[in-house]
């Protein structure tokens, strides 16, 4: 059946089914195959699955506006909109903000993302996996992403934005509530808490940014502040606490998924998990592939400006488009044997992962560090590591956000644990 633009209908496709969650690819790539635009119902979304497509629609900010990256994905009970409408007091800086105001919010803050910046972190990456790994090195098996893969990042990022250690795992708790209200479909319980812990995380940051006001330490949030020694255009508090808010939820969610899932395809092809353990100048490969073959994010949002003509289709202006990242990344015109994990592939930086144009990942780099650091260290003290069997993984329930929530390893202690001192730089 198709649309009255001409465009098919995907009546079936329902990307919060637990099925789609579990394994998204055969159906995206079927979608893919059949056209370049789908019209979804269940989301009142427009599927975007091609690469040339989702690319130039990535770099075209003019006829397709990010507004509602950051929207509720469906509706909300009355008392839940009411919640966000009246206690949410944020206001666009990123994902979500379009030029000219983007461009003002990206020129004050890539230079706290420099290359530079990102190595001067590195210590203290290595520092936090290192201890993180000591902690369950003798055990012989762990919930790799409870053990590692969610801490790390939320450490790292945390620290970056000067938050106290003690307040970590409250944030990453506000932060998943943040993950289903905005790219789910949660229920009317939990919408009605989750907006209201929302709320809470906000008021966190208005008060940290400005307590950080009159004590500048060491960190991006009082990097900011100090910007307006200097720059007539630095950000007033609220555009500084809503940076703090939204770093505090992208800079670390998708690392954590990045890093279950790179380990999942890795360890459950022991030859190339050995293979980077002897090899560890393969590690960056195996970064560039995890991105591409199983991004953390693997949907993205955008709505058209005006109407507009996508793969032979007109779509309307005030479409709504998910722009399915993990579709366009296995696009078997630009990646050939895309359904492969290659880590030698030669093409894998060209994903889409970290999207395109001016809303490219500010956090790219270091995500990458983050994760290569993490193989590294695991793959050289633990040459035996592998994935129990037997899993059934589960995986968040959103459209964009994707990583096993938990995954069991194991491993021979007494013959392949390699000791620390080995690993730290």
């Amino acid at each position: 059946m198709t649309s009255p633009s001409g465009c098919p209908v995907a009546h079936d496709f329902d990307p919060l089914a637990g099925s789609f969650l579990r394994s998204p690819y055969p159906t995206l790539n079927d979608l893919r195959d059949q056209s370049p635009v789908h019209y979804v119902p269940s989301l009142d979304h427009w599927l975007i699955t091609r690469y040339a497509d989702v690319s130039a629609i990535l770099g075209d900010p003019a006829t397709f506006s990010a507004a509602n990256v950051q929207a509720p994905l469906t509706s909300l009970v009355p008392e839940a909109a009411d919640t966000l409408h009246k206690e949410l007091r944020n206001t666009p800086v990123l994902s979500n903000f379009d030029p000219p105001g983007h461009s003002r919010v990206r020129r004050l803050l890539a230079p706290l993302f420099s290359p530079r910046r990102v190595a001067a972190l590195e210590p203290r990456i290595e520092q936090f996996t290192a201890e993180l790994v000591d902690a369950f090195a003798d055990y012989g098996h762990v919930d790799i992403v409870g053990a590692l893969a969610f801490p790390l990042p939320a450490l790292t990022l945390f620290r970056l934005l000067g938050f106290p250690d003690d307040d970590v795992e409250q944030l990453k708790s506000w932060c998943g509530d943040k993950l289903e209200i905005n790219w789910g479909r949660p229920d009317a319980a939990y919408q009605r808490r989750a907006t209201k812990n929302m709320s809470l995380f906000w008021d966190y940051c208005e008060k940290y940014v400005e307590a950080r006001k009159h004590d500048l330490g060491d960190d991006l949030t009082s990097d900011l502040l100090r910007q307006r020694d200097e720059d007539v255009d630095a950000l007033d508090d609220r555009e500084v606490a809503s940076v703090v808010y939204a770093l505090s939820f992208a800079g670390h969610e998708t690392t954590t998924n990045l890093i279950g899932n790179a380990l999942r395809h890795l360890l459950t092809r022991p030859k190339l998990w050995w293979r980077i353990s002897e090899e560890p100048g393969l590690i960056a490969g195996a970064v560039y592939e995890t991105l591409r073959y199983d991004s953390s994010v693997i949907a993205w949002r955008r709505i058209t400006t005006r109407k507009v003509e996508i793969g032979g289709t007109v779509v309307p202006g005030g479409a709504r488009l998910m722009l399915a990242l993990g579709a366009a990344n296995h696009d078997p015109s630009v990646f050939p044997e895309p359904e492969e994990f290659a880590i030698d592939r030669a093409n894998a930086k060209v994903q889409l992962s970290f999207g395109r144009g001016i809303h490219y990942c500010l956090g790219h780099l270091l995500a990458r560090v983050e994760l290569e650091i993490v193989l590294r260290q695991l793959s050289q003290r633990f040459p035996s590591m592998r994935l129990v069997p037997g899993q059934d993984l589960e995986f968040p329930r959103n459209i964009s956000f994707r990583g096993p929530v938990s995954m069991e390893v194991e491993w021979d202690v007494a013959v392949n644990t390699v000791p620390r001192a080995k690993v730290t730089p």
